[in-house]
Order: structure tokens, then sequence, then C-alpha cells
């Protein structure tokens, strides 16, 4: 392993190009917590750690090559010779190639998704199917380029297929709603999302909560005035059930009063931690319209529960279970992550085996990612050796035989073991508002503190808005947030003047 000093970064010398991006997705496959200094210098390719990127003109040739030294070892170079005509885009998915292979021989690892890196793998594999390319001819296109596991090809090919018929019917001139609730009662150890403590937030909630309702009002408006259907609801966070039971019907009845609710196909709200689900909270979110709720335990073990600083127990995540189903939550799902700090894979299991056992529409199986802005960051590489893969290894499994199948999948940076996040469902209960995320093909209205909008135009063209991260941010600075919701109408009434043709 290179030096694990959080301060350290590894020296990435480019020579003659400019592939930046690539060959550090190439690299964090191998180093998920390591940071990277790229430079054009090649004096800096000295010490225990480097590798250089080399792309040259020799003879009407394009000659690429890769060098890596790895905790002072012997010095790996290896070459590539391409058409001088080659595009830009083979010459570098053949370095980030050469890189990839000198460091699956040094460091003893071969990341299962090959030099796929991107976060959208099924997509690549719907393109083609929407080609009419065989599953044969799939798996050889994706086999050559990526060199990915024929394990992770099968998952990705049989999550097409189930979300393929979904995808078919995506309403392109409607949008879905998103509301933040960015707020937890504390904040978990391996958590890098923006989300607030409400002992922290407490004194901002009134402030932000009428914010809030205001710019449900003013996208309502928008949608209002260009005829715009709203096809799914997804309140997320954070844990929205953090705040009251009365700002919850607030924030609801501002959506209920703003937004046509009459003909949405999903209304999700992830109710999430056990230990703010109350009876009172789920009465309301049901009698406000949501149809589909998350209870989320992440594991039902106690001790690991405490290592990650949660201040529930397996049994509240169950009870909380139980009481959504007597009052009524016909669509549940539930969260589990496969790689929790000091969890056990017979650990995992057990977990795993407890909510099949209870049933719920749907199961997501999350893989631990270590980012920079979460507290287990700075114990890195020890977080990299638990048994990650065999965990869901074992959930493809015992989840397809009990019949939940894969309908979504997408992958981040420094998870560990370069694994995925996978949502399970019964059939009939895939949740078309995560679908339509990772297919960015409909619009996404984002409302509340770190909401991103995202904006897909009729050209397919995407552009992304984000609202400020922070409570007080986007308090104090609502009226110039504010002036970017009319590039938001500009774009549906674009798709709205398309649709009417």
């Amino acid at each position: 392993m290179i030096n694990k000093n959080t301060d350290y970064k590894m020296p990435v010398i480019l020579i003659g190009n400019s592939f930046k991006y690539e060959i550090e997705s190439i690299c964090k496959l191998f180093f998920h917590t390591a940071r990277f200094n790229f430079t054009n210098d090649i004096s800096e390719a000295v010490g225990e750690n480097y590798i250089t990127a080399k792309q040259e003109i020799i003879e009407n040739n394009i000659v690429l090559t890769a060098e890596v030294r790895l905790n002072g070892g012997e010095l790996e170079s290896t070459k590539k010779t391409l058409a001088f005509d080659s595009e830009k885009k083979i010459a570098e998915h053949e370095l980030c190639r050469l890189i990839y292979h000198i460091l699956c021989k040094k460091t003893c690892i071969t990341p299962p998704w090959g030099l796929m890196t991107g976060i959208r793998p099924v997509k690549k594999i719907t393109e083609l199917l929407e080609q009419g390319l065989t599953r044969a001819e799939i798996e050889e296109k994706l086999s050559k380029r990526y060199e990915l596991s024929a394990k992770k090809l099968s998952l990705a090919y049989t999550t097409a297929i189930n979300q393929l018929p979904i995808v078919k019917k995506i309403d392109h001139y409607a949008a879905s709603l998103y509301v933040s609730i960015p707020f937890c009662p504390t904040r978990c150890s391996y958590c890098s999302f923006v989300s607030h403590s409400m002992d922290s937030a407490i004194k901002l909630m009134p402030q932000y909560i009428e914010a809030l309702c205001r710019e449900l009002e003013i996208i309502g408006k928008i949608v209002n005035e260009t005829d715009t259907k709203i096809d799914t609801i997804y309140f997320g966070g954070g844990t929205p059930t953090s705040i009251s039971a009365e700002d919850i019907r607030t924030v609801m009845e501002a959506v209920a009063d703003n937004f046509d609710i009459s003909r949405i196909r999903e209304y999700s709200f992830e109710a999430g931690r056990p230990d703010t689900i109350t009876e009172e909270k789920l009465h309301i979110i049901k009698e406000m319209g949501a149809d589909r709720i998350s209870v989320n335990p992440q594991t039902l073990n106690d001790d690991v529960l405490k290592v990650i600083g949660r201040k529930h127990s397996g049994a509240d995540a169950l009870r909380a279970f139980e009481l959504a189903r007597k009052i009524g939550f016909e669509n549940i799902n539930t969260d589990l992550i496969a790689g929790l700090p000091t969890e056990s894979c017979k650990s995992f299991q057990n977990t795993l085996n407890k909510m099949i056992d209870l049933s719920p529409e749907s199961i997501t199986v999350h893989t631990l990612t270590v980012k920079r802005s979460a507290a287990i960051f700075r114990d890195g590489n020890e977080n990299m050796e638990n048994p990650a893969a065999e965990m869901v290894d074992y959930s493809i499994e015992k989840l397809m035989a009990a019949g939940y199948m894969p309908y979504y999948l997408y992958r981040q940076k420094n998870t560990v073991d370069n694994l995925e996040n996978v949502g399970y469902a019964q059939k009939g209960y895939e949740s078309q508002y995560n679908i339509f995320i990772m297919d960015e093909t409909q619009t996404i209205l984002g409302a509340g503190c770190a909401a991103s909008t995202k904006l897909v135009y009729p050209d397919g063209l995407i552009n992304r808005i984000h609202n400020y991260k922070y409570p007080y941010e986007y308090i104090s600075r609502f009226d110039q947030l504010m002036e970017k919701k009319l590039e938001v109408a500009e774009c549906l009434k674009k798709i709205k003047s398309i649709r009417q043709k």
C-alpha cells in the first residue's frame, strides 16, 4: 500500500496528454483513499511511489507508455502503439489499460468491474440492447473493452433486462420531484452525504421549513404554468423523519398544495433510521399520499450499530418495520450496507436473512464507501480489509433465490473492493424514481438544502443546478438561489413546446 498519511499525494506525471480524470479513476480502483498530485513535470518521477503516463508521436504512430513504482519496488513499464489517426478516446482508454494491468500485477488486486469506472454500468448494456445486440454479443463487446468479471457482467445484464420495461415507459415530457430533508439525529461514521445533526440544526429548523415550502411554491408555479406532469415524488435526506411530525405535515401539505399528486405513479418517503420513526409520523406520511417508504436498519447487529454511531438497536428496526405494516404501508424498502466496520460475513448474512423473512417489497444492498468527509476515512486501508465481497456475493444469490430481482445498480468511487450498490425488488415493486435517476432521461426537480435539479432537455442535453449545501446558506441566500429557477422554467417550456407539436 502507498503512504497512509492522509496528507500525502502520490505523484502522477502526465506527459503529452491531459487524461487526468480517467487515469485518476483507474488509480482509485486500487488505492481507494489515496490522493494524487497530477503534474507534467517529469522530475517528479522520484521517490518510492509514482506513476507516469506518456503519449508521444513516433514515426507516424501514437506510442503510449505507462510506468509505475510502488513502495520503492522495481519500476514496471509497458508500451502500446496505435495508428496515428486513432481517436483521442482510444488513446486515453488504452493508456488507462496499460496502467490498470501494471497495478493489477503490483497490488495483486483484480477489480471485479475491470476498467469500467462509470457510475452507471447498466446504462451501457441498455444502450446495446436497444441497438438489438444479443446477450452474447453484449458480453463479448463489454468484456473485451472493460475486462469486467463474468459475475458482474451477469449482474448488470440481469438488472438491465429487469428495468428495461420500465425505462421504455418513462414519460420524457414529465418531471419528478425530489424534496430534501438533510438532517439526521447523529452523523454515522461512514456517512459522506451532506447531512446535519439535529443538535446543530434545531435553531434553524423553523426558517428551513419555511424556506423549503417557499421553494416548493415557486417550483409548483413553474410546473403549473408549463403544464408539466409530476411523475414521481421522493422525500430524501438525511433522514426526513428526523424532523417533527408537525413539520412533516407542513412540508407534505406544501407539496399537495402546489403539485397535482393525483396523477403521480410513485410517492416515496425515506423514513430511514428506526429511532426517528413514530406512529404519528407514519400516519401523517400515509395520510398525505406517500405509498412507498424506506426503513433502513443497515445492520441488525447491535455491536456494529454502536461502532458506526447509530443510537438504535436491531430490535428497534424490526419494530419500526412492523409498525409501518400495521399502519398499512404495502410497499416498504429496507437498506442494508455490506462491509460495515467490524461486521463479519455471518453477521451480515443473519441481517439479510431476517429482512427476507419480513418480506419487504424491496431490499437495497449498498457497499461501504469510504470518502474523505466520512469519519472512518482516517482508518483508510483498514476499512478495505473486510469481507464485503463475500457479503455482496451472498446477497446476490440469496435475494434472487427469494424472488428479489436486481432492478437498479450504481457504483461510487472509493467503494470497498470496487463493488456496487444494488436495488432488489419483488416483481412490480421496482422504484421508478430510482430507475429515472440512473437512466437520466427525465427531469428531476430538486427542492431543499443540498438538492440537485437535473434538467433533461429535448435534445438529450443534461444540465444540473445545485442548491446550497448548508441550511444557513440555503436560508440566507434563498432569493439568489431562486434566480436559478429561471432556467428550470425555460427548460420546461421547451419540453412543453415539443410535446405540443
